[in-house]
């Protein structure tokens, strides 16, 4: 049946449950959101701890997913990154797609050079702009220096917040 979520989230998208226990599904646990309602697809031998367990996971992972689509639809990163590209490479600068990812744990940016394309993590999006700002123009030097070489930190250090950037984010535990 179907369960409101008393405790949901300010601005939740999913204002109730429904869950589906399953005895042909064996191992695996789906989930999908209709019109608000989150419908979590469980195998039938799950406990009711995993189930609720499962059912919040699926609708952390929705409301990520959901987050990360309207962040990346905003433009704001990609305006951002073209007036960095501007005032700290003079416009020379080109990739084929940016965008905010949910998949980096370890890193805050990354940039594959062949393929012109950069990702950040989506913890960023919380940070303060300056911050955001640093992982840009290091991901952005990467495009003109594919390594952390003397040459590749001389063009992150034209960004004068960059060291205190570096720190910042050294003392969130993850580094460049």
């Amino acid at each position: 049946g179907q369960l409101a979520l008393p405790d949901a989230p300010e601005g939740s998208l999913v204002r109730t449950v429904e869950v589906r226990r399953s005895a042909k599904r064996k191992r695996t646990v789906a989930a999908r959101l209709e019109k608000g309602n989150l419908i979590v697809s469980i195998p039938s031998h799950m406990s009711r701890a995993e189930e609720a367990e499962w059912v919040d996971r699926m609708r952390r992972r929705l409301e990520d997913r959901e987050r990360r689509r309207r962040l990346n639809a905003s433009g704001d990163l990609e305006r951002r990154a073209q007036e960095l590209n501007e005032r700290y490479f003079g416009g020379s600068l080109a990739w084929n797609s940016l965008s905010y990812v949910g998949n980096q744990h370890s890193r805050y940016g990354s940039c594959t050079v062949g393929k012109a394309t950069i990702r950040l993590s989506d913890t960023l999006a919380a940070m303060p702009d300056w911050v955001r700002d640093y992982v840009l123009v290091h991901e952005l030097a990467h495009l003109l220096e594919p390594n952390h070489s003397p040459a590749f930190w001389a063009l992150v250090a034209r960004y004068p917040l960059a060291e205190r950037a570096r720190g910042y984010l050294i003392a969130k535990g993850v580094e460049d």
